[in-house]
């Protein structure tokens, strides 16, 4: 019996390491505006996209409106956009949301990494198939996105997927400015 106690605090102790950690807080303020995406783990429904942005607002109801933004398959290529909200999950800091875009369908969206000045975030999914390097700027000095690739292994992703974002010689995609 103490056996099988002592497996079923090892699998549980194990399992705690393995949750996708988030920051402890994201001041909702600050963390609105225009987002880069610098890189990504690549999604069906991204195909082909570049220049890609998001953009938050708060809304007065209570949630988030985020508004996607990619050019399809060059810098030249045909615009993309797409709606949604999201929703803060309780007693998360606001690091934990739920973006819907089609009802009733939500994805799980969590700040795992954030800049202290909100200059780059990082957003990934719990199980760790859905992850996006954003930042303020179109583009991030090497240092920083390797220092930022180094952490996502820790966190059990698979660096090996991630894919850059082209931003080459991209236009304003409307919406907000940075």
């Amino acid at each position: 019996m103490i056996h099988i106690i002592t497996l079923l605090s090892l699998v549980s102790v194990a399992d705690t390491a393995h949750q996708l950690q988030t920051v402890p807080y994201v001041d909702l303020e600050r963390y609105a505006g225009r987002w880069h995406e610098i890189a990504s783990l690549p999604q069906h429904f991204q195909k082909g996209c570049t220049c890609t942005t998001a953009d938050y607002t708060k809304s007065d109801k209570g949630y988030i409106i985020v508004e996607n933004r990619c050019v399809r398959d060059s810098v030249n290529g045909k615009r993309s956009y797409i709606k949604g909200k999201a929703f803060i999950e309780s007693n998360s800091g606001n690091a934990k949301l739920s973006v819907q875009f089609f009802w009733p369908f939500k994805g799980k969206y969590w700040i795992i990494d954030l800049a202290d000045d909100y200059s780059y975030a990082v957003v990934g999914h719990p199980n760790r198939k859905y992850l996006w390097i954003l930042s303020r700027t179109p583009e991030m000095s090497e240092s920083l996105y390797m220092d930022i690739i180094s952490k996502l292994k820790t966190q059990g992703f698979d660096v090996s997927k991630i894919k850059r974002t082209d931003h080459g010689q991209c236009t304003d995609l409307g919406g907000r400015n940075s």
